[in-house]
């Protein structure tokens, strides 16, 4: 079977022809030769237009350009065509391709790209690069066109629910903020923006529109100030959660920031060390602690320690996750905070007053009855430091955010004939 047939089924272009091919030596290819195939257009057709799309007689021809197709046993396929200068009402334009994007400048078929990018979505852009014997830069531009595309041509309609996050991309506090669509069955990258300022988060509602906004009825978010400010002003219909997660970590802080103090003191003291190497029998839970770090709590909890009254109270503050009525958690968690703000331990101290001040986001879990958390959030964001560690980190904020709508945007891709992997 020849390789125009072969192209004819799997990568058809209408209104052009396969002519004939020739192998040419080519010392940039690990074969050491490539395979060229001759395009030209069908007799008495008009070229289009690639700036309105309208057909018109040929002004001039063009020199022949090359363009990479996906490469076949290993062996790089290149179409070369000589570009049709078009004599339109918008002036003299070079002519629209179907293998190409409009203009005819890239150097890379679309099925090329796309090929390149669904392999970018399973390795590193670089191992991608090596494999097929084109350099990283090919890669990136690849990616970027199918990620443009994908964003042009997806559907924003039925989002009720979204998580707002940020994350470290680069040493010195360099901050994306993201944010994901977390409904049910439709969990997806919406918006990467850098910075976690309330501009950086008021951009993603300037992209969404306002009919759009309106729809959202849940919000995912931290403590983070800015956030809150925009939610508040951009969303005050919706319901804003702040869960458990969070609300956990910080207690946990605060939990070791009491037993790295009392550990120092009681050494400068010249005290038995109880506290030495306990860390983790006090943060991990208790279906988790192994058996020799469930020994040692067992006996640190037997002394009368500033950790152990501290730790007790963290353990019954999770009791307040097993309400269901948004009522009785409110008094539960006001009780617990009335007899933290009582014991003169500070780091938890610190902590009730951040829940006093945001009592009304944390009921809004028990409202939520539980379906949106920010867990759904943080486990997007392990995805998106797992690209990161992927890729080694990235140089520019375009790169990571190309790479992050290509990962998780679930984006549509460029329709080709056939897909190659």
């Amino acid at each position: 079977m020849q390789l125009k047939t072969l192209l004819n089924r799997v990568h058809p272009v209408k209104g052009f022809v396969y002519q004939k091919q020739r192998i040419v030596e080519d010392a940039t290819q690990p074969t050491g030769f490539r395979l060229d195939v001759r395009v030209r257009a069908r007799g008495h057709g008009q070229g289009v237009c690639s700036c309105c799309g309208r057909r018109g007689p040929t002004y001039d021809t063009l020199e022949e350009r090359r363009f990479d197709f996906v490469p076949l046993w290993g062996i790089a396929v290149v179409l070369v065509y000589a570009m049709r200068r078009i004599d339109c009402r918008c002036g003299v334009k070079v002519e629209r391709v179907p293998w190409c994007a409009p203009g005819g400048k890239s150097p890379t078929t679309i099925a090329m790209q796309v090929f390149l990018a669904r392999w970018a979505q399973r390795l590193s852009w670089k191992q991608v690069a090596d494999i097929f014997w084109v350099n990283w830069q090919t890669v990136f531009r690849s990616v970027r066109a199918v990620v443009s595309y994908g964003l042009a041509h997806r559907d924003l309609s039925g989002v009720e629910a979204i998580g707002v996050d940020e994350v470290a991309y680069r040493r010195g506090h360099r901050y994306l903020t993201l944010v994901y669509q977390i409904d049910e069955g439709r969990r997806r990258l919406l918006h990467v923006a850098e910075g976690r300022t309330v501009k950086s988060f008021l951009r993603f509602f300037r992209m969404l529109g306002k009919e759009r906004c309106a729809a959202i009825r849940f919000v995912c978010s931290d403590m983070w100030r800015a956030y809150l400010k925009v939610i508040a002003k951009k969303l005050p219909a919706a319901v804003h959660i702040l869960d458990r997660y969070h609300i956990v970590a910080n207690l946990h802080k605060a939990l070791d920031q009491v037993r790295a103090a009392e550990a120092r003191r009681l050494k400068a003291d010249d005290y038995e060390p109880h506290l030495h190497r306990t860390r983790w029998c006090f943060l991990k839970r208790k279906q988790n602690l192994t058996d020799k770090q469930r020994l040692r709590l067992r006996d640190v909890l037997r002394y009368d320690l500033t950790t152990v009254r501290a730790y007790l109270k963290v353990q019954a503050l999770h009791l307040l996750w097993e309400y269901r009525s948004p009522a009785w958690a409110g008094k539960f968690l006001d009780a617990w905070c009335r007899n933290v703000m009582r014991s003169r331990i500070e780091p938890l101290k610190k902590v009730a007053r951040s829940l006093r001040q945001h009592r009304s986001l944390i009921l809004n879990w028990f409202v939520a009855k539980g379906q949106y958390s920010a867990g759904i959030v943080e486990g997007l964001n392990a995805n998106v430091k797992l690209r990161f560690r992927k890729a080694y980190g990235f140089r520019t904020f375009e790169a990571a955010e190309v790479a992050l709508y290509h990962q998780l945007g679930a984006l549509p891709q460029p329709e080709i004939a056939h897909r190659f992997c």
